[in-house]
């Protein structure tokens, strides 16, 4: 089975370099795990209501991690 993490993060201002995640990721605010794609979804649906979200100055990001591929999902 797949887990979801569903993270809000600060919107970083463009330095005019290539962002990269990895090196130098932004400021997470909250993260909070779901079991299920439709949970995480619901999680980040409501975070996107926030106005910080709306204005553009933070980002919802939903990540899936722990991916097992499918052959191991059929045999469960």
């Amino acid at each position: 089975m797949t887990r979801f993490l569903v993270v809000l993060t600060d919107v970083r201002s463009p330095e005019g370099l290539a962002r990269n995640e990895r090196t130098s990721p932004e400021r997470r605010r909250q993260v909070v795990g779901a079991s299920s794609r439709e949970a995480a979804d619901r999680i980040a649906g409501a975070f996107m209501a926030l106005g910080m979200v709306r204005a553009g100055r933070q980002r919802v990001k939903v990540i899936a991690v722990g991916r097992r591929s499918r052959a191991a999902e059929q045999l469960d």
